[in-house]
């Protein structure tokens, strides 16, 4: 079955494309899997893990919503794996290659969202950012400290999917443009669910360009992406798309991210988890087992950071409340 599936590659795929007997291989050897190819194996390997399975309890950018049809960091996660599939497929691209790598970029975020990544980066002395942290999971962290052993182009896809990032593969370049094309348009949605503006408050050169629906700004975007990238070694939207969309995530800075910062339950979120770090910081011999055994090979902020940005938005409230919050008791 993969010899079949290694020859479409070779008969249909992108002569830019990365074909899966092309990769560079893993950190440690393994024999082949006699009907999987390398990059569906780390695909495989990405949704059995803990920590994709931790996404549904993570935060995207509303914590704790009134409603259940606020993005998650699971559904964000599929959203952005389905929009690379889409590219990849028109592009005649890795589909595997895109969909491993979309699975994986945001394993290492941590609890409410971008509020637990600035309290982790602004406490943590090495810094933090969730790209990095991703990485770190799938090299360390899962398998009981063993690590998941992903091929060398998924790993480098993760690490380098956000903006600033220079993916080495055009894989990777379809899940960064996915990433950015999949968070703009849910967080409008879920902006326009929670009431912080209406559809018509989008900013008139956005709607021309890019469309006033969910539905067309996605399609818009996508198909900017084919015109400009088809046969070509790179993936790129076209530069009026591109400064739309550019425009559209100042837009949402301005008026969700930058006003969510401010609000009382982020604070709230803040000071938990400022607090938890410092605690295992100066107790560290009160984190899980797994967390302490890492202390002989890592400093205690790594470690201290591996625990809280593994932790789901109500483990972290969990873990809080058995800390700080006084247990009842009767006389």
């Amino acid at each position: 079955m993969k010899e079949i599936t290694l020859s479409k590659e070779k008969q249909f795929f992108s002569p830019f494309a990365c074909r899966s007997d092309m990769t560079k291989g893993r950190a440690r050897e393994e024999d082949s899997c006699p009907m999987r190819t390398e990059f569906q194996r780390d695909r495989d390997r990405i949704i059995y893990s803990k920590a994709f399975r931790r996404l549904k309890n993570k935060t995207q950018v509303f914590f704790s919503p009134e409603g259940d049809h606020y993005m998650t960091r699971l559904t964000h996660t599929l959203d952005v794996a389905q929009v690379a599939r889409s590219i990849a497929r028109c592009l005649d691209l890795n589909e595997d290659l895109c969909e491993a790598i979309a699975l994986g970029h945001d394993l290492g975020h941590t609890p409410f969202g971008h509020t637990g990544e600035r309290v982790l980066e602004k406490l943590n002395p090495n810094g933090f950012a969730h790209n990095l942290q991703s990485l770190r999971v799938v090299d360390i962290l899962e398998n009981d400290g063993l690590g998941l052993n992903l091929t060398y182009e998924v790993r480098d896809g993760i690490v380098e999917h956000r903006k600033s990032g220079n993916p080495h593969t055009l894989e990777g370049k379809v899940v960064s443009l996915s990433d950015r094309i999949a968070y703009l348009n849910h967080d409008i949605d879920d902006a326009i669910r929670a009431g912080m503006f209406k559809e018509s408050d989008l900013p008139q050169n956005v709607v021309k360009i890019l469309g006033k629906t969910t539905r067309e700004r996605i399609n818009n975007m996508i198909y900017s992406i084919l015109r400009s990238s088809k046969g070509k070694n790179d993936v790129t939207m076209e530069k009026d798309v591109k400064n739309a969309s550019t425009e559209l995530r100042d837009f949402l800075f301005e008026t969700v991210y930058n006003d969510l910062a401010a609000r009382e339950e982020e604070q709230r979120a803040h000071r938990m988890l400022t607090a938890m770090y410092e605690h295992f910081k100066k107790y560290p011999e009160k984190l899980p087992e797994f967390y302490k055994g890492l202390l002989s090979n890592y400093d205690v902020d790594t470690v201290v950071s591996d625990y809280i940005s593994s932790m789901t938005d109500r483990y972290a409230v969990h873990v809080f409340d058995g800390i700080f919050i006084p247990k009842n008791y009767q006389l």
